[in-house]
């Protein structure tokens, strides 16, 4: 599995780090829900592998500064069904499809790819796509500076009911703290 993950962290400075941060904050959460330590360590796993559909993203648009044009937005929407697609041939990663595929469903329906909503998505994404905002938010970007960690935690506040399951984001929040 980290091979995958190191694949795509050697070709991008800005997520070197942030697929190993993810699978951390995962489990952090995963064990704040009281899940077994099975399902802890699958979705620790989905945390490290959750971006590998990024791999083949060209680097200058991985490392833009500024806005993407609506081209690029495209083509980073395609990241978690090509990432569903690497991992599906080999069968004893079939457990972590859904936390690639996943991540960015929206608990109210407004996410990608499928418009998943509330526990139609899979438990694993709705945790990774907790664990990879809140690393988004607190690590330096080409386009911005790392959030402070209380300004990153209040977001993920703010977005619970809409782009976060409220249950996994106040445990998120009671475990983080």
């Amino acid at each position: 599995v980290p091979g995958f993950a190191q694949a795509l962290e050697e070709s991008d400075l800005y997520t070197r780090g942030h697929s190993e941060r993810v699978a951390v904050y995962s489990e952090i959460l995963a064990r704040g829900l009281t899940l077994d330590d099975n399902e802890v360590r699958r979705i620790v796993q989905a945390g490290v592998m959750h971006d590998v559909g990024k791999i083949g993203v060209r680097d200058d648009m991985l490392n833009k500064p500024g806005k993407l044009t609506p081209e690029e937005v495209a083509v980073f929407r395609q990241h978690p069904e090509k990432g569903k697609r690497i991992l599906e041939p080999v069968p004893c990663l079939h457990g972590l499809i859904d936390g690639c595929w996943c991540h960015h469903e929206w608990y109210d329906g407004g996410g990608y790819p499928r418009g998943l909503a509330g526990d139609q998505i899979p438990l694993v994404g709705r945790i990774v796509a907790i664990a990879d905002a809140y690393d988004a938010m607190t690590s330096d970007r080409a386009y911005r500076r790392a959030l402070p960690h209380e300004v990153a935690v209040s977001e993920i506040e703010r977005c619970a009911g809409t782009q976060f399951d409220p249950r996994v984001a106040e445990a998120f929040v009671r475990m983080v703290g």
